[in-house]
């Protein structure tokens, strides 16, 4: 016989009506407590090491702190070393200034000493035959005559400081004095012949000196390497010619031509 039960049905509480679950309700029918209340399931909690995060920081801290010391410290370097290369150069510089500066005091102590020493000057004066030619020289030089006319003939006489050097076309001495026996023309006509020369390297020009006319040549010395001045001037019948072999005399020459006197 076939079996035909009924389905027992459950009591609801009176009120409430009564719900069916399906089965997807049921599958995610949260987990009720004890109370009727839902379980809350945590999720799982990753732990972070603190400890090694803030030794990453000081680290990295430590190492740009000691790339800065560094860049500081070799900057500090640099600059001290530019520094104490200014102060070196500096002092260098003015030690060499200041040894400059004695050297060109010193050299012109010297040379306003030896100015100094010339006075008073000395005065030389010629034979009288020859217009006795006269006038100042320093003191400090030496004279030496190397003919002085007694019989005729050219008077020649040297001047120099301190020692006359040997008479030759090749020494320098401060002052060479000649009174030709010839006339002024002919000796001018001597010295034009000369400049007339490509290689003479002499000039000339007409001047007034202390009351007398001069021919002054300037340049090369004929038949010598030498530079320096001379100057010709009629004397009677006579011609006088002064000579400095060097530059370095034409202050002294010239001042003593402004001291030059003879009869006429």
């Amino acid at each position: 016989m076939e079996d035909r039960s009924i389905p027992t049905l459950q009591s609801v509480p009176s009120g409430q009506p009564m719900q069916q679950t399906s089965p997807q309700a049921q599958q995610f029918q949260p987990a009720m407590g004890v109370n009727g209340a839902p379980v809350v399931q945590s999720a799982p909690v990753v732990q972070v090491n603190k400890n090694g995060t803030a030794s990453l920081v000081k680290t990295i801290a430590i190492i740009i702190l000691s790339l800065v010391s560094v860049t500081f410290i070799g900057l500090f370097i640099w600059i001290m070393m530019q520094y104490n290369d200014i102060q070196t150069g500096e002092q260098a510089r003015t030690q060499s200034a200041v040894e400059k500066a004695q050297y060109e005091q010193k050299e012109a102590d010297l040379a306003q000493f030896a100015e100094d020493e010339k006075y008073p000057l000395r005065d030389f004066a010629g034979p009288a035959d020859y217009g006795q030619l006269s006038f100042k020289y320093p003191k400090t030089w030496s004279v030496y005559v190397a003919k002085d006319a007694s019989s005729g003939g050219d008077y020649e006489a040297y001047f120099n400081p301190l020692v006359v050097e040997a008479v030759s076309d090749d020494t320098v001495n401060a002052l060479r004095l000649t009174i030709r026996d010839k006339t002024f023309e002919d000796v001018s006509a001597e010295y034009q012949r000369i400049m007339e020369r490509k290689d003479s390297g002499l000039s000339v020009e007409s001047v007034e000196v202390n009351g007398i006319t001069m021919n002054r040549y300037t340049g090369k010395i004929p038949n010598t390497e030498l530079s320096g001045v001379i100057v010709t001037f009629k004397i009677r019948d006579k011609t006088a010619i002064l000579q400095t072999d060097a530059e370095a005399f034409v202050g002294d020459f010239d001042a003593l031509l402004q001291t030059i006197t003879f009869n006429a």
